[in-house]
């Protein structure tokens, strides 16, 4: 499975040792049924808007990382990691065929 590569703006620690880099897949549809709640909403406008609590639990799933340590996470990483995890739902894993 593809995994992207996140740099953290500041370390966080998980699973005892500190961590500066995230590697983050793309969730299963059976962790999405699991979890049971997309990471977003449709705002007024029909955008996308992140939810952020249903984000950080797909955000440990796909990262491998304690919950406890997405608290961690600084506010710019978490917010960026957010809408990554958004874009796995909004974005074919690969590129739709053309017929």
């Amino acid at each position: 499975m593809e995994k992207t590569n996140f740099k953290l703006s500041r370390p966080i620690k998980a699973h005892g040792e500190e961590v500066t880099e995230l590697s983050i897949r793309r969730p299963t549809t059976q962790e999405a049924r699991a979890i049971k709640q997309l990471p977003y909403t449709l705002g007024e406008t029909g955008h996308p808007v992140a939810d952020l609590e249903v984000a950080a639990k797909y955000l440990a799933v796909c990262a491998a990382i304690p919950a406890g340590s997405v608290n961690e996470l600084d506010l710019f990483d978490l917010n960026t990691l957010a809408w990554m995890i958004v874009g796995f739902f909004l974005n074919p894993a690969s590129p739709v065929p053309t017929t």
